[in-house]
């Protein structure tokens, strides 16, 4: 197939905004230019999307403001909407209960109009620039992101940033998934390849405690079915403690046997299971969010792997969704 490029629609402020379609193998994706959202994911013989979206602008800008953005420059929540980066004070805006920051709030990379760099078949690069400053985080920064598919069926996300002053990135594709086209996902199973887990508080925070799931709910070390509540998950699974060689982290089947095998660089895997989170018209549990990011409100916390980055050590990540039938 050929790239396809065509207008998606145009901001409340009157911005256009483009949806790229590329392919290879038996995946198509299409990407937006808004929030370089994951927009939608088809498999050949699959007669419906895997990720889920909306056909319209609209939503993006208001409820499904997450729905397969790349969040950044920090996703996941720093507490008290404060921190320090080499004693050098931060705050940022709340935009969770009034006092923590969720997702770098309305300024943050899912609301942003991203600039297509260069597109092909398989492949499309979209880029950004953010302003020193901007939403309290320091330093000029540029970001690069790639999506290309390699045949048959493999998805890859390659993030790079640079920063003329020392800061913090910690950036997440932030997709939900459903692989059978139904109507939540029960009746799908999930493996994580992870020893521990980021217990929270009641809003969502770390407490700081890095906790075994060896005999607990969050034990998904072997596959398992996933039942809504037991355990409810908005929660960090901890994969290592630095960046690593990327490595399969994560696997996602569906009850049709439809499987979404996850691999990734990144540290932390928040696994989210849309309790709180309904596309229009329709319910609670319909997709499951699986983000590859690293440890949330990690400026807070020394024994958590550090989401610094400075001229001399810029950012990079990679992500790779691999997609099976049966």
């Amino acid at each position: 197939m050929t790239v396809q490029i065509t207008t998606f629609g145009a901001t409340r402020t009157g911005q256009p905004v483009h949806s790229v379609t590329i392919g290879g193998g038996d995946l198509t994706a299409t990407v937006l230019t808004y929030g370089a959202i994951l927009q939608h994911v088809g498999l050949v013989g699959v007669p419906h999307g895997l990720t889920l979206g909306s056909d319209r602008l609209a939503d993006y800008e208001g409820e499904l403001c997450y729905h397969g953005a790349l969040i950044g420059p920090v996703a996941n929540r720093i507490d008290n909407a404060r921190t320090t980066l080499n004693g050098v004070p931060l705050a940022f805006t709340p935009n969770q209960n009034g006092q923590h920051l969720l997702h770098s709030g309305d300024v943050g990379t899912h609301r942003k109009i991203w600039t297509i760099a260069e597109a092909g078949p398989d492949h499309v690069t979209l880029t950004l620039d953010l302003p020193d400053g901007e939403g309290g985080f320091p330093g000029n920064r540029q970001i690069r992101a790639t999506y290309q598919i390699d045949a048959p069926a493999t998805l890859r996300l390659t993030l790079a940033a640079s920063t003329d002053a020392p800061t913090l990135l910690n950036l997440a594709n932030h997709s939900y998934w459903n692989l059978d086209g139904s109507d939540d996902w029960l009746g799908h199973s999930l493996i994580i390849a992870a020893d521990h887990i980021l217990p929270t508080d009641a809003d969502l925070i770390p407490t700081g405690a890095i906790a075994p799931v060896a005999g607990t709910a969050f034990d998904f070390r072997q596959n398992r079915s996933l039942i809504p509540g037991q355990p409810p998950l908005d929660i960090n699974f901890c994969l290592s403690h630095t960046k690593t060689a990327l490595r399969d982290v994560a696997t996602l089947t569906g009850q049709s046997g439809l499987a979404m095998r996850v691999a990734t660089t990144e540290p932390g895997l928040q696994i989210y299971d849309a309790a709180r989170t309904a596309r229009p018209s329709k319910g609670y549990y319909e997709g499951i969010a699986i983000e590859p990011q690293g440890w949330p409100d990690a400026p807070n916390r020394n024994a958590f792997p550090s989401i610094e980055v400075t001229p001399d050590a810029p950012y990079s990540q990679t992500t790779e969704w691999r997609f099976s039938t049966p």
